[in-house]
């Protein structure tokens, strides 16, 4: 409701336009703009890339080293919640899941582990390698395929965090059983040589199919991210492979006759080609271990 204006510049209430004193109107001017303390941006560092160098920009200081509490890791667990799975941010997708959206649903995800799959896994094991494969991230950042990171710098910096993790957070904790623990199944993944550690590649593949149809679905087709199905090529256990199979089927069903990107056919899908030179690239390494 709009107040009207009466002679010597007061509203309707009386109060004068100019009541403000001087030191007030001060205030307001040198007032800082509001930080929103949600958002956490993974900063840029210089050359070669160091954990050290990422923690002398955490605001207001780093996680506490060396303490028997296990409450500084707790803290470094938040940037997890906060970090943003950037693969969608370049389709302009800015308030998309969270590194840790996404792991949580890949550890409800093995509660559905196939019949003909389960009784070889040790799933209590596959849910704490989903809850800990990316948590390198909360120091890293999430490097996509087309960032330009060759995947062997991308595995040294995730390696040293999870070193840093391990050792300079948790290994006073306990004994430094569960720092140990966390590093060892988190190389068993990365390895990517036992069943369980293929089993969780692949579910975090299928994690990335959802969300890319669900995504697409909110927005009714006016958004296409086909070239994330590039990632079903590279699911290579039967029983997921036919989780895979649905997805795309779902997605193909929802598209109908409207043109849009098969990622999973790679250049001739519609993919760039620089873009499916940097999935080979990035896939590259996991997929000659699935193989030998």
């Amino acid at each position: 409701m709009s107040s009207t204006a009466t002679s010597g510049g007061q509203d309707q209430a009386g109060e004068s336009k100019d009541s403000l004193g001087a030191d007030e109107r001060i205030g307001q001017i040198n007032k800082p703009a509001f930080v929103d303390p949600g958002v956490v941006v993974t900063p840029k560092v210089s050359e070669p890339w160091s954990v050290d160098k990422v923690l002398v920009t955490i605001h207001p200081d780093p996680p506490a080293e060396g303490t028997a509490s296990p409450i500084p890791f707790f803290h470094l667990l938040e940037r997890l919640k906060t970090g943003k799975r950037e693969g969608w941010r370049r389709f302009g997708i800015e308030r998309g899941e969270s590194i840790a959206d996404h792991m949580y649903r890949m550890s409800l995800m093995t509660f559905l582990c196939p019949p003909s799959l389960a009784p070889k896994l040790d799933l209590n094991k596959c849910m704490k390698m989903c809850l800990v494969h990316d948590m390198a991230e909360s120091i890293v950042g999430d490097i996509t395929p087309v960032d330009g990171i060759p995947k062997p710098e991308k595995s040294r910096r995730e390696a040293e965090t999870m070193d840093y993790i391990a050792k300079n957070l948790l290994g006073m904790v306990n004994g430094g059983a569960a720092g140990t623990e966390i590093r060892e199944i988190w190389q068993e993944y990365e390895d990517s040589e036992t069943l369980e550690s293929l089993f969780v590649h692949d579910i975090d593949k299928m994690e990335l199919l959802l969300q890319m149809v669900e995504y697409e679905r909110r927005v009714n087709k006016s958004l296409d991210l086909g070239e994330f199905a590039y990632v079903a090529t590279k699911v290579v256990l039967p029983e997921t492979k036919e989780w895979a199979k649905e997805i795309l089927k779902e997605r193909d069903h929802f598209w109908g006759p409207k043109s849009h990107v098969h990622g999973e056919a790679g250049v001739s899908g519609g993919v760039k080609d620089a873009t499916a030179q940097g999935q080979d690239a990035y896939y590259a390494k996991e997929t000659s271990k699935k193989e030998t």
